[in-house]
């Protein structure tokens, strides 16, 4: 299965103050599909890119509490209806020894699940990704504007991008 790749306009810079002025001008040029693209991350770069709060907290949230849930679950069950053992008197249910087993099953679940959301939300692993400059992964930065872009305008885009600083401006899919 080929992946399918968007084609597109992209405006590298040297400066992670320019890359920041290009990102805060784009979106108030109306574009709304344009990515950022850093080797680490930027200061101030969500908010220059109109990025929200991410979901991924939420899912971490949930999957934690059906973690803490199925830890409960197991303990008592185990304990107290599968294989109920009076040892010493002590009651089947005894909430206190079963708080690490509970802990780690919330852990476990909340670890998994943030890490399953992020690639979903990263849409990875994409296989053979297209390369726009081979030094995005060091010490340059891009700005990538696909084709489908409400402001899509060759022309206009590389102008901007020269005006705003960019060392290179590459037609390119991405």
């Amino acid at each position: 299965m080929a992946a399918q790749y968007t084609k597109g306009i992209a405006g590298i810079f040297l400066d992670e103050a320019k890359i920041l002025k290009a990102a805060r001008k784009m979106r108030e040029s109306g574009s709304n599909k344009f990515e950022a693209i850093s080797s680490y991350p930027i200061h101030g770069m969500e908010e220059a890119c109109g990025i929200k709060r991410s979901w991924i907290p939420y899912v971490t949230f949930v999957a934690g509490c059906v973690g803490l849930s199925a830890g409960l679950g197991l303990t008592y069950w185990t304990s107290a209806v599968n294989w109920a053992v009076n040892i010493g008197g002590k009651p089947f249910f005894s909430l206190p020894a079963f708080v690490p087993i509970m802990f780690e099953l919330t852990i476990l679940f909340a670890a998994l699940s943030s890490v399953g959301a992020l690639f979903y939300a990263c849409k990875m692993p994409r296989i053979d990704p297209p390369i726009i400059d081979p030094d995005l992964s060091c010490h340059k930065f891009a700005i990538f504007v696909p084709h489908n872009d409400s402001i899509y305008d060759e022309s206009k885009l590389t102008n901007l991008f020269k005006e705003l600083g960019a060392v290179e401006v590459k037609k390119t899919e991405y």
